[in-house]
């Protein structure tokens, strides 16, 4: 590795650490209560470092999503060529969406933060337009898969893909937030999954060609 290498390796290490310790403080105190000197402390780095990698508190909130939201579009990129019926797509999508906030809850109360309380965020506009980009590129995958429904006569034809789309995606994460910090910690992932897949399973019936 050249010393140009090495520089560039040490700074995205630097960045992606900033990044992670931004998470974890915007879970445990809330967007409003953590500051850019918190941060810093958290991450084992000066202020003026902090500034050297982000323009702001709202950008390093900002940052820590999209981030996120590209490595879930990499993982999610399959379900553009995969061979399966359009109902078994939905269920494997419904599946990995749930599976990466049990896998990272912190991230899905930063969402919910961001989706509930967008103007106390103080985002740009350019800010706002990324997270809204990014989220909506990773939401995108269940209108391809409705549209292959469609296409092969499983689901009706008069389907209103986006408005069907934002409706899967709010099932989502309504059933999350119902359960991801709340009961038995031991028994939360099998009845987010459970519930999950019986209400998409109603909401499939309502949308299968049964005169195909």
């Amino acid at each position: 590795m050249s010393p140009q290498e090495k520089r560039k390796k040490e700074k995205e290490n630097k960045r992606n650490n900033i990044l992670k310790a931004a998470r974890k403080l915007f879970f445990d105190k809330g967007f409003k209560a953590v500051t850019v000197d918190s941060i810093a402390a958290k991450a084992g780095v000066s202020k003026g470092s902090i500034y050297l990698y982000f323009d702001s508190k709202e950008e390093i909130y900002a940052q820590v999503l999209v981030a996120d939201n590209i490595e879930r579009h990499k993982e999610l990129l399959e379900f553009n060529t995969k061979e399966a019926p359009a109902e078994e797509l939905l269920f494997e999508y419904a599946q990995h969406y749930v599976d990466n906030f049990l896998n990272d809850k912190e991230l899905f109360r930063i969402l919910m933060t961001f989706m509930l309380q967008t103007e106390q965020m103080n985002l740009t506009p350019q800010q706002n337009a990324e997270l809204i980009r990014t989220t909506n590129e990773n939401i995108k995958f269940v209108s391809g898969i409705l549209q292959k429904g469609i296409d092969s006569g499983d689901f009706l034809p008069t389907i209103d893909i986006r408005q069907t789309q934002n409706a899967i995606w709010g099932l989502l994460n309504g059933v999350i937030s119902l359960f991801l910090f709340m009961g038995n910690p031991a028994k939360r992932a099998e009845r987010i999954h459970a519930l999950v897949k019986e209400s998409l399973a109603i909401f499939i019936k309502g949308l299968k060609n049964t005169g195909a």
